[in-house]
């Protein structure tokens, strides 16, 4: 792992591959409206693994992002955006039948976010096994991804034969299960498809909210949490927003305090926080069963997050080393 002098982590230059979905974000101009008030919109790409690879890039790392837009203007504006952001799009595939995703978000008084998404079917669900680029998955020491590709096929294929590749290639897979209720046909149906992966990831990331609606609990405590272990996994974080983080391995669990901020927009912010981490660790995955080292990461992945949410859109806002270093030196 690339340290700083002052002890504080540093981008490891071993290859994070991110897949999924990358779609674009309408966000109204104004914020605590509905959609049917606002007065315009602004468009903002987004998706949860385009996030966190470009998360990975801003901090110093290197991605790669797997996933299929379409052959418009969009598409190719998002693919543009990797490119510039310093993404590897060597795994991007175009639909020439299919729109790129689209999603109108409301921005509520809190901060929060409501959607309504454009996926009737949209590119990225028309992923096919066969045009998934092996040898750049291969490469990866790290395979990131959500859940929104196991919806349908053959996106779903796909993802469970990416998974399978960088996993028999030696990478360290890591899940945000990143629920978008609206997406799903049921909630029952998402709990199982969430589920149905679950025991063969090594790191996985999720929020408050993920927790109670994956154990049917209103707590949110170590007992609720433990309840989603499996043997295999090297680490479990449960985000808490402004209140931090918690991590679970096999041999230690604690807290690590947030940074208060202005919080303007939280899009984003749980993808900063994974990019965070895991460029952090992807070339000493040692690092996750040495707690004091842990906690020292997760510290800088909880500053990387509040960043993120001091600016609306989530790619504007996502931090630099510099950025979150300077955070956590003022917190001091």
């Amino acid at each position: 792992m690339a340290s700083h002098g002052n002890g504080q982590p540093g981008a490891g230059q071993g290859l994070i591959v991110s897949f999924g979905e990358m779609l674009i974000d309408f966000v109204p101009t104004v914020s605590g409206v509905s959609l049917a008030e606002a007065p315009g919109f602004l468009k903002a790409p987004g998706g949860a693994p385009a996030n966190v690879a470009i998360a990975v890039t801003r901090l110093g790392g290197r991605s790669a992002f797997v996933g299929k837009l379409g052959d418009d203007e969009f598409g190719h504006m998002l693919a543009g955006i990797l490119k510039q952001n310093g993404v590897n799009g060597d795994g991007i595939n175009f639909d020439q039948g299919a729109r790129t995703a689209l999603a109108f978000v409301t921005l509520r008084a809190d901060g929060e976010r409501e959607f309504m998404f454009y996926r009737n079917p949209s590119a990225d669900m028309l992923l096919k096994p066969e045009e998934l680029n092996l040898e750049l998955i291969r490469s990866g020491k790290v395979f990131h991804y959500g859940s929104i590709s196991l919806i349908v096929e053959p996106c779903r294929s796909a993802h469970l034969k990416a998974m399978q590749v960088a996993r028999d290639a030696g990478a360290l897979l890591s899940y945000d299960p990143n629920l978008r209720l609206p997406l799903w046909p049921s909630p029952e149906y998402a709990r199982e498809q969430i589920m149905s992966i679950w025991d063969k990831a090594d790191l996985i990331k999720v929020s408050d909210v993920e927790l109670e609606f994956l154990t049917g609990s209103d707590k949110i405590d170590d007992e609720s949490a433990m309840s989603l272990w499996h043997p295999n996994l090297k680490l479990l974080l449960v985000t808490l927003g402004e209140n931090g983080c918690r991590y679970y391995t096999k041999n230690f669990h604690g807290a690590v305090d947030a940074f208060h901020v202005n919080t303007v927009d939280t899009t984003g912010a749980g993808d900063s926080f994974v990019g965070a981490l895991l460029c952090n660790i992807v070339d000493d995955h040692s690092i996750l069963e040495d707690e004091g080292r842990l906690r020292k990461v997760l510290k800088f992945a909880n500053a990387c997050g509040a960043i993120t949410t001091t600016k609306k859109g989530a790619i504007p806002a996502l931090p630099a080393e510099a950025d979150a270093l300077s955070l956590i030196g003022g917190a001091n």
